[in-house]
């Protein structure tokens, strides 16, 4: 007597939820499996970009509906979704790359879901942020993620000052032609440290570049900006840290003068390293030759 043959299995249904999921940052491998059910199966995909997504699909032979979620539409979106999942769709959150919700829009929409009883459920997978932390050879038993810095230097020198003091790796998203001054800033504020730019993670031309802060500043200074966003590890101040050398507070005066009058450049060296300002302000006259 034949043996029967096993049908095949149908595809299951998604439960309804909304299901944060992570897409690859740069090696299509990188997807997940229960990524890729997740996606196949979703009543809808909610997407920054959907020419973007688009494209990441089809390489997975996946079609499902896109539906544009991003800053600058999310308060008019945010109650359909929500009436989407009510009435019992599933519904997936990706990012441009990566793990959503990391630097990305969408965490008013995991918050007001919760509030309202509706399941929110995260698919893991990849992240340009464990990516560079797994990479850069700096502590990751306690990181502070700071996302992107404001766009203007003294702005960003001051969200750079106020962590000076913190005893963790840092880690900066940042856009490649804003790269450079965001480095000078960051030797100012942070001088002494390691500091690690992560490019083009998982891709064919990976680069991960580590120096002294300073070194690490003149590089991308004398370069031309890189392609594609990096992520900028900084390393955590020396255990023995305590006061500045004359040299640390030389080499923050004079990358603050670059950018700062001398009252500024003083009062940005003294938030960083807590020295009295008078005496920063005097050694800055002095380095700027007569001050502005």
């Amino acid at each position: 007597m034949s043996r029967a043959r096993a049908e095949p299995e149908a595809a299951q249904t998604l439960a309804p939820a909304l299901y944060i999921t992570a897409t690859p940052i740069g090696n299509r491998g990188d997807v997940t499996l229960r990524g890729l059910e997740v996606l196949k199966s979703a009543d809808r995909v909610l997407c920054e970009d959907t020419r973007v997504t688009r494209k990441l699909l089809g390489l997975y032979g996946v079609s499902r509906p896109l539906v544009a979620y991003h800053d600058h539409n999310a308060d008019a979106m945010r109650p359909k979704v929500m009436a989407w999942l009510a009435a019992g769709e599933s519904v997936a959150l990706v990012s441009d790359a990566g793990t959503p919700l990391i630097s990305d829009p969408g965490f008013k929409l995991a918050r007001d879901c919760r509030a309202a009883g509706l399941k929110v459920t995260a698919v893991p997978g990849a992240s340009a942020l464990l990516a560079a932390l797994a990479v850069a050879g700096q502590p990751t038993d306690r990181f502070l993620f700071l996302g992107f810095l404001s766009a203007k230097s003294g702005a960003r020198r001051a969200e750079l000052a106020e962590v000076a003091g913190v005893r963790a790796t840092l880690v900066i998203y940042e856009a490649p032609r804003r790269l450079a001054a965001t480095l000078a800033d960051a030797a100012a504020a942070l001088p002494g440290r390691e500091a690690v730019v992560c490019r083009e993670l998982t891709k064919l031309f990976e680069e991960v570049t580590a120096m002294p802060i300073a070194d690490l500043a003149r590089h991308y200074a004398e370069t031309e900006p890189p392609k594609g966003e990096a992520v900028v590890v900084i390393g955590p101040p020396p255990a023995d840290a305590g006061a500045w050398s004359d040299a640390e507070v030389d080499a923050a005066l004079t990358a603050a003068l670059a950018t700062l009058s001398v009252k500024d450049a003083a009062a940005e060296v003294a938030r960083a390293s807590g020295l009295p300002r008078k005496g920063l302000y005097a050694r800055a006259m002095t380095l700027k030759g007569g001050g502005r």
